[in-house]
């Protein structure tokens, strides 16, 4: 049987380390467009100059919003107007996986620059397209991971603590995703099976989670960088990203495909959806009750949503849930990774007892 595995470049991370932005860059290229999310526009904009200037020609552009067909079109037309050679994203997750996508659309370099540790996008050669609507459409394989990543912890620390967590939620799926693809010998997103090398990463980054979630939000909730802070943001990015993409996924991101057919749940993180998806994988793939247990106790510790009305569908009827669950089973989504029969009614039924134990959980606490 034959295994692949794929990585980024080349990793930079740690305190300032926006400083060294113009250095990496032009190990790839003389000009650059720089596609920055509205906080990067807003609060970064004079940071990002003073590391480019005298060192790179660049031209800022400011990110639409949504990681869509058209927004990529609009970025792509921008690059060519401005005979760059190089694609920075500086932003979220949608902001780089749209720039991962310009680049790869005008063949050019591409050097990603996380603002957040909100999703394992930065690290991989994926690119996940939504309609302007903002849900799910498709994902964009992209032929090889990005040039750089640079991941710049003080500016991690400065943002809301919420998308840190969403990070974690989004990284906490790793493991149990990879390890069921190992069970089923599903494909990673090579369309091959992962290596070893691809599961270990996956269960270094859940032991780093559980080992250092607390600490590392508690750094956040300070806007400190601390060595808890470093491990949960290289496993937010750098482990998740590459455990997802070399070991697999399966039903927590399916299911989260499918949650986002749900207008109450857009103006929730990608890893607070995924979270909720993590759980009713629990029951679509009847792990046992320890399991459940610890991912809800890390879920509670961290402060990720574990009931759907945490993630605005609060009273969801089953025709949206089936929806949902419809969408979770499409042909070719990596639910079908899972070792056990996979259902839109089975995938139902899991949604809801994940809903009902969340539930449970909270009212047994208060």
């Amino acid at each position: 049987m034959i295994t692949t595995s794929i990585f980024p470049g080349r990793y930079v991370q740690g305190d300032q380390a926006l400083d060294v932005l113009a250095e990496e860059a032009k190990t790839l290229g003389e000009r650059a467009v720089v596609i920055a999310d509205k906080f990067v526009v807003d609060h970064l904009q004079d940071t990002l100059k003073q590391a480019l200037a005298d060192r790179l020609e660049f031209h800022i552009e400011a990110f639409g919003g949504e990681c869509s067909d058209s927004e990529i079109e609009r970025l792509g037309a921008l690059v060519r107007e401005q005979q760059a050679d190089i694609v920075i994203g500086v932003g979220g997750g949608k902001t780089l996986d749209t720039a991962k996508a310009v680049a790869y659309y005008q063949r050019q370099r591409v050097l990603i620059a996380p603002t957040l540790a909100s999703t394992d996008a930065p690290c991989s050669a994926l690119s996940v397209i939504y309609n302007d609507d903002g849900s799910f459409n498709r994902y964009l394989v992209l032929p090889h991971n990005p040039d750089i990543v640079l991941v710049d912890t003080a500016i991690v620390a400065a943002a809301p603590v919420r998308l840190l967590v969403a990070g974690m939620g989004d990284a906490f799926a790793t493991w149990f995703e990879a390890e069921d693809c190992r069970l089923k010998r599903g494909a990673n997103m090579t369309g091959r099976v992962g290596p070893m090398t691809a599961y270990a990463l996956a269960h270094l980054c859940h032991e780093t989670l559980l080992e250092y979630g607390t600490l590392a939000k508690l750094s956040c909730e300070e806007n400190i960088v601390t060595p808890a802070l470093e491990h949960i943001v290289e496993a937010n990015t750098l482990l998740s990203g590459l455990g997802f993409e070399s070991g697999g996924l399966a039903a927590a991101h399916a299911i989260h495909n499918g949650l986002t057919t749900l207008e109450g749940t857009h103006s929730y993180w990608h890893g607070e959806k995924v979270a909720i998806g993590i759980q009713a994988m629990m029951f679509l793939a009847d792990k046992s009750s320890d399991t459940i247990d610890l991912v809800y106790d890390f879920s509670e510790s961290i402060g990720l949503p574990t009931t759907l009305g945490d993630i605005g569908l609060p009273e969801a009827s089953d025709t949206d849930l089936l929806r949902v669950a419809e969408t979770a089973c499409a042909e070719g989504e990596t639910i079908h990774n899972e070792p056990v029969e996979v259902t839109p009614r089975r995938v139902l039924h899991a949604i809801k007892a994940a809903d009902a134990e969340g539930r449970r959980r909270k009212k047994r606490a208060d």
